[in-house]
């Protein structure tokens, strides 16, 4: 049986579905059965995989949609063939997310350097962990070196467990989602570096 993971983070435009596009194609990369499980009206993760499925034929991974009653069968189903189940979640904090949050292995949260973005977790760990779900808080859209990026690092890491891989602010992670791409598939760049080593710890995570 598969695991999941629920991306959630309550701002908008945090970096979910980015975050969720990227893991999903390292994780193929690395031979494991990836499904995707869109779960926010927006449908950016949905589109991605059109585009990608246009331009590639065979995606490589699947895809299904769910409202919010219907995540947790739907998950039930897909973990019975994949590996790992990506779940991308409106940007709110309500009881709709809670199926989502309950079938995770792991919660993972994209914070962006920002206090307003961090500011944005409280809502998503405190229904973890009503849940009993394990929650990661991934640094995204970083500048490093900047006293900012180090002072939301901090004081994320008084809240929860923080990835020690970052997301750097980069170009390259807009351009690839257009295309239904990921920065793993661009060469050796630092994107693909970042991803892979995100994708190793979130793995690492979710042994036993």
């Amino acid at each position: 049986m598969g695991k999941a993971i629920t991306i959630a983070q309550q701002k908008g435009g945090s970096g979910k579905t980015t975050l969720a596009v990227n893991l999903a194609v390292a994780f193929v990369r690395q031979g494991l059965r990836v499904a995707l499980l869109d779960t926010d009206p927006q449908g950016s993760l949905g589109r991605w995989f059109m585009a990608r499925r246009d331009r590639l034929g065979d995606p490589g991974m699947e895809l299904s949609t769910a409202s919010a009653w219907g995540v947790g069968y739907e998950c039930e189903k897909l973990r019975k063939t994949h590996d790992i189940v990506l779940i991308d979640t409106p940007p709110k904090i309500d009881a709709d997310l809670r199926p989502a949050l309950r079938e995770a292995a792991l919660v993972v949260i994209p914070v962006a350097s920002s206090q307003v973005d961090l500011w944005a977790t409280d809502g998503v760990l405190d229904l973890a962990a009503r849940e009993s779900r394990p929650s990661l808080i991934v640094l995204n859209r970083c500048k490093a070196g900047t006293r900012l990026a180090e002072e939301v690092a901090t004081a994320a890491a008084a809240l929860a467990d923080v990835a020690e891989a970052r997301l750097g602010q980069r170009v390259a992670y807009a351009e690839t989602m257009g295309h239904g791409s990921a920065v793993c598939e661009t060469g050796r760049t630092a994107a693909a570096a970042e991803v892979e080593a995100l994708a190793a710890e979130v793995l690492a995570r979710l042994q036993p």
